[in-house]
Order: structure tokens, then sequence, then C-alpha cells
């Protein structure tokens, strides 16, 4: 009997704690006011594109639509930390700087 209470008491306070999700999804900010959102292989690009890319769990992949102003980018990202992002851009075969971005915080 004992052994049930403290397993319960264990459990209930294991997952008292919100979730995260470990996954490249979400909304994402950069230092100079940019954002993109992920969701599975669709990305609102920083420009306001809605486009589909290469998805995986914890990567991202993408190359600018035409007409856009990252037009041709090979833009590739990879999730760092949960709350950290990685952008990397190749542009007309040059690697440009890497860029770091973070999770987009809730708007009171």
């Amino acid at each position: 009997m004992t052994r049930r209470i403290l397993f319960a008491f264990f459990a209930a306070f294991l997952f008292s704690f919100p979730a995260r999700a470990d996954a490249i999804d979400g909304d994402w900010c950069s230092g100079d006011g940019r954002m993109m959102s992920i969701d599975g292989p669709s990305i609102r690009t920083p420009s306001g594109a809605q486009i589909t890319g290469e998805y995986a769990r914890h990567a991202f992949r993408y190359v600018g639509p035409i007409g856009d102003p990252e037009e041709a980018h090979d833009v590739r990202m990879q999730l760092w930390s949960e709350d950290d992002l990685r952008v990397d851009r190749i542009i007309d075969g040059t690697e440009q700087p890497q860029e770091d971005w973070h999770r987009c915080k809730p708007i009171a």
C-alpha cells in the first residue's frame, strides 16, 4: 500500500510540470525583429511567404521562393536547444554568417 501511495505521489509530482516539446515547430524570433513560424513541413518565412520545406524534428530547410527577398537563398536551420535555433544561409553559393534565433516570447 505504501508503495502505491509513494508511486502516485511521484507520478503527480513528475507530471505537474508543463510539458515542453523537443521539436523545431513553433514561432521563432531574431534579434533584429524578424519572425518565422514552423508547423511541420509548412513555414511562414521572415518575409511572410507561406511555403513548404524539408522538415525533420530538429531541423528544417527551405529555398526562398521566386519574387521573395530571400529568392534562391538556401536556408538551413538546426534546433540548438529547446529555445535556441541556429540558421545558416547560403546565397549564390556563399555561406553567410550564422544567425541565432530564439523562441518568441508570448505577448501578454
